[in-house]
């Protein structure tokens, strides 16, 4: 019976962490109400900000006449280096990258000078009246003419375990090979774009569309000569990034800075796509070579594996990107004997930037193609050969950067997507098929992923939050991580909803701004939840403490007797609704703002001699996808793909298959549709949807079946035990290219391994199928 002292209550409808509940601007984005900079009101005498480029892809300026620009129809303010009241750099680490060249430009589209004018098309028109008097000098502009000028941003970097050479001096079997893997360009739907406010005394207020506030604050402040606290940044939500607004905004936002500092008026910076295309850095290309040895039943043991990437003509971060696609060139396989080296080759085109798995997925390409190459050797099942190298137990989980693999869920995942995909049955049909179709030919391939997560530059492993509790029991939440479309906000909104028991709609999520969190981390590395979600758990943390021990003392029970509950605070005997809470705490005197925040334990890393533990843990994945060729175009489709991926205990399970679902699009575009092409000189050639095909809704595979492991949980002490999913899922869209390459093989009855490169767009597919003809006639 129950207690009559404890007064009965109607159930209350609670969702908090693990509940699919809809992006929190889901209505806004389809209705096209949700609010992104360019939508702002425009204040009273914006300007409107151009930046005139380079033409030419290395080259000393020799004079720039300005004169007609500034005399121009509507031209307030024309600004070069010599403007700059402070220093010359919008770098993120070294300082190699301006904000205007000086005396020489290195790269087709760096930033020359800025107008600002009193529209957008009177800006334009007087950058066009530019004289620029350029001295050519020799340009570098792909990884192989930077190799013959000796061109890098630093020395070569070798990471090993083992001694690779000897093992493979010694392997039963040994083979050789090499692939090209091309860049990929962000295509956010939301081009970069800032709008710069003057306020007194010299401060500026900036809304700027980035990943990474704290860094453009920084940058901006280093530009006018200020300190950090004069300027301040902001931004409610961008309309995607995937890495693309982490360094790439800063550009942008300071020389809105500069001219609203220079003019005192507003002054908004918004290239065309055509123009950010041109400006802005890429998914670095690589080109990879092999030596691996294995025994007759596909089991490696040793593999030599080189790695060169075209950087561009800045630091920006190639140097943890390159380190990132070695410490993932292991994907989910213990390599007994490895070395790894990586070559960043600086050239002179764009800087090339973060992108969705920043370097992880060229360093899986590698391992990925190593393994079809050994299972056309070997004449096994590619799956199987997989199977055989995976990580395992004590002897075989020791990565090449001797790190410790404690999670390995591998195994498991592939064997249940395996048998989920029926997919032995459909390898045997699909030979069937190719076996009597002449010109369509399919393939089939199962790859798996393991991704590290956590910032490898160890002390931007940490996030702050803020949390105000309002007397009437409504909360507004802050924090460093940005909303680019992944559902960061709902899903730290969730966390916080958690902790005091109360529904998701008490909870206001406001704009990332520097003055409330302070010294943030870029949101990228797939840490936003892991990092900002803690630290906003810690803040509810600290004021659900301080409002148990006011309730313990109101209310005349013992702390042990203070529970947070959906129906209100539990007070011994006293049920009390989570609003007359805060009102009465308010009048208790009782803080209701609290600041959160967390660091990421047991990590470390030692970069000299590339060994340590860069990672809290690993997020697995697994996919297999189908695909089907026309051997006499080139032409593929992807059939069907099933995906199984770990995400831990999910905080949001519709937000992750969301995230899971974008990021094998993502990933499919990268690696079959999405061609960067330059010219001999430098310059982008295809810099729009004309000329640069990102994936469409026809794109998706016809039947797509993508499932949450159930199994799910993270052994690390994350919140709530969740692991991150934004970067992960791109990966496994690696199983689309090795299927690609299978249906490609099938045309010469696999006994070649076929060569195809990345993109695998048709001309390349029909290219490889035409060398595997010519093979097999130079074989009879």
């Amino acid at each position: 019976m129950a207690d009559s002292a404890v007064p009965t209550v109607e159930p209350v409808t609670f969702q908090g962490v693990h509940a699919a509940l809809p992006h929190d601007s889901a209505l806004r984005h389809v209705s096209g109400s949700a609010i992104y900079i360019d939508d702002l009101p425009e204040p009273a005498g914006m300007l409107h900000v151009h930046l005139g480029v380079s033409t030419r892809a290395h080259a000393r300026i020799v004079s720039l006449d300005l004169s007609a620009v500034r005399a121009s129809l509507g031209v307030a303010v024309v600004l070069t280096a010599a403007d700059i009241p402070g220093d010359n750099d919008v770098s993120p680490v070294i300082h190699d990258d301006k904000l205007f060249a000086e005396d020489l430009v290195t790269y087709v589209g760096q930033s020359l000078f800025a107008v600002a004018a009193n529209s957008i098309a009177e800006a334009r028109a007087a950058a066009a009246k530019a004289v620029v008097e350029y001295e050519p000098l020799p340009a570098a502009t792909t990884i192989a003419q930077a190799r013959a000028a000796g061109l890098t941003l630093e020395a070569a970097q070798t990471m090993t375990r083992g001694d690779a050479h000897a093992a493979l001096a010694s392997a039963p079997r040994r083979l050789r090979g090499k692939m090209a893997i091309g860049g990929q360009d962000h295509f956010y739907l939301e081009g970069q774009v800032a709008l710069a406010t003057p306020g007194e005394g010299g401060d500026v207020h900036v809304w700027s569309s980035t990943q990474h506030p704290s860094e453009v604050q920084h940058l901006i402040a280093k530009v006018l000569g200020r300190p950090h606290s004069a300027v301040t940044v902001e931004v409610r939500r961008m309309g995607g990034g995937f890495g693309g607004k982490e360094t790439q905004a800063s550009l942008f936002a300071a020389a809105a800075a500069l001219v609203a500092a220079k003019t005192g008026r507003a002054a908004k910076c918004r290239p065309d796509r055509d123009e950010d295309m041109v400006m802005t850095g890429k998914r670095h290309d690589f080109e990879v070579a092999y030596d691996v040895g294995f025994r007759d039943d596909g089991v490696l043991t040793g593999i030599a594996l080189d790695l060169a990437s075209r950087c561009g003509a800045t630091t920006d971060l190639s140097l943890a990107i390159n380190d990132r696609a070695m410490f993932h060139a292991d994907n989910a396989y213990f390599l007994p004997a490895v070395e790894i080296v990586s070559h960043r080759m600086r050239t002179h085109t764009v800087s090339n930037t973060a992108f969705r798995g920043f370097g992880g997925p060229q360093g899986m390409m590698a391992i990925e193609r190593v393994l079809d190459a050994v299972a056309q050797a070997t004449g096994l099942d590619p799956l199987e050969v997989r199977r055989r190298n995976l990580y395992g137990g004590p002897g075989r989980d020791l990565t090449p950067y001797h790190q410790t693999v404690e999670d390995n869920v591998a195994p498991t995942l592939i064997d249940e997507l395996a048998a989920s995909c029926d997919y032995a049955a459909r390898q045997v049909e699909i030979e069937a098929f190719n076996q009597t179709s002449p010109w369509l030919k399919r393939g089939l391939a199962l790859t798996p992923v393991k991704f590290g997560i956590s910032f490898t530059t160890t002390h931007l492993n940490q996030a702050g939050a803020l949390i105000h509790l309002y007397a009437d029991g409504s909360i507004l939440l802050n924090h460093g991580g940005t909303e680019m479309g992944q559902g960061l906000m709902v899903k730290v909104a969730q966390i916080v909803a958690e902790a005091f028991q109360v529904e998701l709609g008490r909870i206001k999520v406001t704009s990332t701004v520097t003055d409330k969190v302070p010294n943030t981390s870029a949101t990228a590395a797939s840490s936003g939840t892991d990092l900002n979600g803690m630290a906003a758990l810690n803040a509810a943390n600290t004021i659900k403490a301080r409002l148990v021990a006011f309730a313990a003392r109101k209310w005349s029970c013992p702390i042990e007797a203070v529970a947070f509950t959906p129906q209100g605070l539990r007070a011994g005997a006293e049920l009390i609704p989570f609003e007359t809470l805060c009102r009465q705490a308010h009048i208790g005197r009782v803080s209701l703002s609290a600041t959160g925040y967390y660091a990421t334990p047991k990590i470390g890393y030692d970069r000299a001699s590339h060994r340590g533990r860069p990672f809290f843990y690993f997020a697995y994945g697994a996919a297999a996808t189908e695909v089907v060729i026309d051997t006499l175009t080139g032409e593929m489709k992807v059939l069907r793909a099933d995906i199984l991926h770990d995400v831990g205990k999910s905080l949001n399970p519709a937000i992750d298959l969301g995230q899971i679902e974008g990021g094998y699009i993502q990933g499919l575009g990268w690696l079959t549709t999405e061609e960067l092409v330059f010219s001999d000189d430098g310059r982008l050639l295809t810099h729009a949807p004309s000329t640069y095909k990102i994936p469409t809704c026809g794109d998706r595979p016809p039947i797509l079946n993508i499932a949450l492991w159930e199994q799910g949980r993270n052994v690390e002490e994350t919140v709530h035990r969740s692991k991150a999913v934004g970067e992960p899922p791109l990966m496994l869209a690696i199983s689309a290219f090795n299927a690609v390459t299978r249906a490609v093989a099938s045309v010469g009855d696999h006994r070649f391994m076929p060569n195809l490169d990345a993109p695998a767009t048709p001309e390349r597919i029909l290219m490889a199928v035409e060398d595997v003809k010519r093979r097999m006639r130079n074989d009879v």
